[in-house]
């Protein structure tokens, strides 16, 4: 899965600058990542180190165009006033398989604060839709996620029967 996860994000290709414009589908996928760490009212330190840690993984950026990328999808998280922005860019151009991919590092950053609440549920159940994955294939990565980020959680969600 990480192989995968990396493969999704190196593929995702754009500006080599410092400067990351409002539109690039970097600052998209930023800015959903953010819209997810925010569902909750809490955005807590291990949220945003796996943030960073995720975006340097795959984008291979040095601090300050790291830096730049996180800035710019912060402020077109703050400024949008629904998903569709982001997830008409995103589904322009991934496939498939990267939409799902996509729908796993939202969970990844969920987790990483040992808390999942109902409000990262709503928006990545939102995100989904309108990227167009499933409602099993957006289980099975909630699922994937809750895996890889420790002990199985008890879950409430009529989603789990997949």
């Amino acid at each position: 899965m990480f192989q995968q996860i990396q493969s999704f994000i190196q593929n995702l290709v754009g500006p080599h600058g410092d400067d990351f414009s409002p539109d690039y589908l970097r600052v998209a996928v930023a800015a959903l990542c953010f819209q997810v760490m925010e569902a909750d009212g809490t955005v807590s330190k291990s949220e945003r180190d796996r943030l960073r840690e995720i975006l340097q993984d795959y984008y291979h950026l040095d601090a300050g165009k790291l830096d730049a990328l996180l800035t710019a999808g912060q402020e077109a998280g703050k400024e949008a006033v629904d998903y569709y922005r982001f997830t008409t860019d995103i589904r322009r151009h991934l496939d498939e398989d990267q939409r799902v991919e996509l729908i796993g590092i939202l969970w990844d950053i969920v987790y990483a604060d040992g808390e999942r609440s109902e409000m990262e549920d709503h928006v990545i159940w939102r995100v989904a839709d309108l990227l167009g994955v499933s409602v099993r294939d957006r289980v099975l990565q909630r699922q994937q996620a809750a895996t890889r980020s420790g002990p199985a959680e008890e879950s409430e969600n009529e989603d789990d029967a997949v």
